[in-house]
């Protein structure tokens, strides 16, 4: 295994052990910060949970306390001190827009230099990284660039120009905080010169000076879209970084891998998530599929938006230019995710169609019959799992310390969320998996009354969850063993990314607009 350290000195000096150290510091910055210490991707310490927040339990046009046009961008909004701060797309430029969380006006806005964007996913952005922001700085990173520090004014403080990560369909891992140190996770499809072995590494930077602290390989992964978690426990605090094919575990002050732990897909996107004493991480099968053994007819069904002569069979002479093999069938077809990707030349994109169709029809009859598609689904592409992992363990966890694992109802992209026993799990087509997160036995899974995609990590105020579809409903519902539905509301709008709260208000970017919900009695 290749590491490479660089260690900096640290910048405290203190008799406190270090694992109290640890402990107090985190308790004094939560202490400080007060409730609008939604400071990072799903709020502060990543765990989407803002406890003391009174933000409306029932969004609606009567308490959107205001509405902004804002350039489009998948980061999702940070706070502190009543900043606002996101990050956007605008004249094929990149900015960092900085907004009133009272009033919803612009502060000010910054150009990051001037790049080439990086290639992504139609479902993506280059703006998709989440900003770190704290009392004095702000962090941004972008992985057509790198990673820029400004102070709340919008000056800038340092840059750190990063050489872009090859990755299948675009950076989108944003930045966390470990003390004085700023965390970033670059996977990388690329490989070492002279191996076999990837150039994806993780890497500490000092917040003040900008200057790398430390940085370790991370060899075994490839492209991954999963934002680091710091895990705090008893024997000391981990970085815990979900990558393809496994969750890793480093010693957070100088980088040193611990434990790894293996049953992952090739693709991974949600954060790891800590309770109960132990870390959680969870990722679909490759191509969103959210059981190991999942049920075949919805994907039949989707094939049927192509049967234009609804003979309930496929010819090959219906085959259109939205035509493929379907991944999500939840998805319409059309939509990037629905299924293989394709082409976009006409003619290539013809001929592997055409591929795409013989493979199925087995008797070369120029039909596909319903047995004939189903005969020929494959779902090995990596189990879909939940992993619960206890603490104090080295070297290869799979067996030793992995308390339970549930291969069900696994969403792709929205990261699980762990609150007083539970854990929440959203996934595509509008379902909600409740946990027991000691046991990992499913408590319920009910349908949430909102169908489509989900990409949007539930977050939770109020002692309510809420629950953002791509097609832009947001439900609402009380945390606990009992499922209900206390409120829905359709923005009108499409959306992609995790909400946040201060004491008194939702904030929720849509495809166009930043929106405040605030209760006009708080």
């Amino acid at each position: 295994m290749v590491h490479k350290f660089r260690h900096g000195p640290l910048e405290y000096v203190h008799p406190m052990p270090r694992r109290a150290l640890s402990l107090f510091c985190s308790l004094l910055t939560t202490l400080c910060s007060g409730e609008e210490s939604w400071n990072q991707f799903r709020g502060a310490g990543g765990n989407a949970y803002a406890g003391q927040s009174f933000a409306p339990t029932k969004p609606s046009d009567a308490n959107t306390a205001w509405k902004k046009t804002i350039p489009p961008g998948l980061s999702a909004p940070v706070l502190s001190d009543g900043l606002l701060v996101l990050t956007a797309i605008d004249t094929h430029r990149f900015y960092t827009i900085a907004i009133d969380a009272k009033t919803g006006h612009e502060r000010w806005r910054v150009a990051a230099p001037e790049v080439t964007f990086e290639k992504h996913h139609q479902a993506g952005s280059p703006a998709a990284s989440t900003p770190l922001i704290e009392e004095q700085r702000i962090f941004v990173y972008f992985g057509s660039f790198g990673l820029l520090c400004y102070d709340h004014e919008g000056k800038e403080q340092w840059r750190m120009p990063i050489e872009t990560p090859k990755s299948l369909y675009g950076t989108s891992v944003s930045p966390i905080a470990y003390h004085d140190q700023v965390i970033l996770v670059l996977d990388d499809e690329n490989t070492l010169h002279d191996s076999k072995l990837s150039r994806s590494r993780i890497i500490a930077i000092n917040k003040k000076s900008g200057k790398l602290t430390w940085e370790t390989g991370r060899p075994f992964n490839r492209s991954g879209w999963s934002t680091p978690t710091i895990w705090q426990h008893a024997q000391g605090d981990e970085i815990v970084v979900l990558g393809n094919g496994r969750v890793t575990g480093y010693e957070a002050s100088t980088g040193t891998e611990k434990w790894y732990a293996t049953g992952f897909s090739r693709e991974t996107i949600a954060q790891p998530i800590v309770g109960q004493g132990m870390v959680y991480a969870a990722a679909a099968m490759l191509g969103g599929v959210a059981d190991d053994q999942p049920d075949t007819e919805p994907f039949w069904t989707a094939m049927m938006h192509f049967d234009t002569n609804k003979d309930g069979q496929l010819g090959q002479n219906e085959i259109t230019e939205h035509f493929t093999f379907p991944f999500r069938p939840e998805l319409p077809p059309g939509h990037p995710g629905f299924g293989r990707p394709l082409p976009g030349d006409p003619k290539k994109r013809k001929v592997r169609q055409l591929e795409m169709f013989r493979y199925i029809d087995k008797n070369k009859d120029g039909r596909w019959t319903r047995e004939e598609f189903i005969a020929r689904l494959n779902f090995d592409r990596g189990k879909p799992v939940l992993m619960a992992i206890q603490p104090g363990g080295h070297g290869d966890v799979s067996n030793s310390h992995v308390a339970w694992r549930l291969h069900k109802g696994l969403p792709e992209v929205p990261s699980p969320i762990f609150h007083k026993g539970l854990i929440y799990l959203v996934r595509n087509g509008g379902f909600l998996t409740a946990v027991d997160a000691q046991s990992g036995s499913v408590i319920y899974k009910e349908r949430l009354g909102a169908s489509g995609p989900y990409s949007a990590s539930p977050v939770i105020a109020n002692d309510h969850l809420y629950v953002l579809s791509e097609r832009g409903t947001i439900t609402v519902i009380p945390c606990g063993k009992t499922f209900t539905r206390t409120h829905q509301f359709d923005l009108r709008e499409r959306c992609w990314v995790t909400p946040a709260f201060d004491k008194q208000t939702l904030y929720l970017r849509s495809e166009k607009h930043l929106w405040a919900f605030r209760d006009s009695n708080r």
